[in-house]
């Protein structure tokens, strides 16, 4: 079974549950807000933004591809 992941979407989803907003993620990430929300857009991202989002949010998104890894055994 093929599922896609969009990146973007969850680490948005993950803001919004913890109640963060974009200013904030972008202050943490040191970059402008606009570039937080071109993440949000981004189906993948380069996965040493995805480390840093992953430490800043406290959240594993590489555990999404992980169990998409083991969905295949």
């Amino acid at each position: 079974m093929k599922k896609d992941v969009h990146i973007g979407n969850l680490i948005l989803h993950e803001l919004n549950t913890q109640r963060r907003s974009a200013s904030w993620l972008a202050e943490q990430l040191s970059c402008d807000r606009t570039n937080v929300y071109k993440i949000f857009k981004k189906k993948d991202i380069d996965t040493q933004l995805l480390l840093r989002v992953s430490r800043i949010l406290g959240k594993d998104f590489f555990s999404v591809y992980t169990d998409l890894i083991r969905e295949r055994e």
